[in-house]
């Protein structure tokens, strides 16, 4: 049996609004073990965007806790969350947020850059993965130069040049054509099986979804694990 490596502990969120408080979930818990590809599926507002950021440590619940391995990521501090972020994560999100005046390996190059890698070392590791997101050709291209599913592919090899332990992606393909979508999913895929990833992603794309290991369901503020029909 697979190790657990991501443990969701009675997660509960809630918001303010100009009628009271929304509560997104209550009490979600399940686990993710090493090696899963598992998508979070759900109906636009159920939460899925908001659950990711609080298994990234991008936010923090009302209550419960979350687990990456023996690490409690609820409890960490803006400091520990920024580490935490460059070292054991990668997050690929809907929009690719490249810088559009740094060049393609540049961009890929800033995670490792931000924790002290030297220049020369941190552009290798990007080359390297742009060549793994198939861009080989693209080292020194700026954004504007690159097609939309080039940009995503670009964000992807950033989200792991850091060589995280888990790789978070939210909605990686809506923002791209059904053929484009196609060959950023599957190309994630790939790279999740060569490189024994821990996957967690959002989509709203069914099919997708059930390409993955496992899916959850958000609805209602709770989560299921009920076959999704495509």
């Amino acid at each position: 049996m697979s190790k657990t490596l991501l443990d969701v502990r009675s997660l509960s969120k809630s918001y303010a609004t100009g009628r009271g408080r929304l509560d997104l979930f209550r009490e979600l818990s399940f686990e993710v073990a090493e090696g899963e590809m598992v998508a979070i599926v759900g109906e636009s507002g159920a939460g899925k965007s908001s659950l990711l950021h609080l298994l990234a440590a991008l936010d923090k619940p009302d209550a419960g806790e979350v687990y990456l391995d023996t690490t409690r990521v609820d409890q960490l501090n803006l400091r520990e969350q920024a580490e935490f972020r460059n070292r054991q994560i990668g997050y690929v999100w809907q929009f690719h947020y490249l810088l559009p005046e740094f060049t393609a390996e540049e961009n890929v190059a800033m995670p490792l850059l931000a924790r002290g890698t030297g220049r020369a070392e941190a552009i290798s590791a990007a080359r390297r993965w742009l060549t793994e997101v198939e861009l080989g050709d693209r080292f020194t291209h700026r954004t504007g130069e690159l097609s939309g599913g080039e940009q995503q592919r670009v964000s992807l090899a950033r989200a792991l040049v850091t060589q995280p332990r888990l790789l978070f992606a939210d909605e990686p393909t809506g923002d791209l054509d059904n053929r484009t979508a196609d060959v950023v999913f599957s190309l994630i895929q790939r790279l999740h099986k060569a490189h024994g990833l821990t996957s967690v992603l959002v989509t709203h794309n069914l099919e997708f979804a059930a390409r993955c290991d496992r899916i959850l369901r958000l609805r209602n503020g709770g989560l299921s694990q009920t076959p999704v029909t495509v």
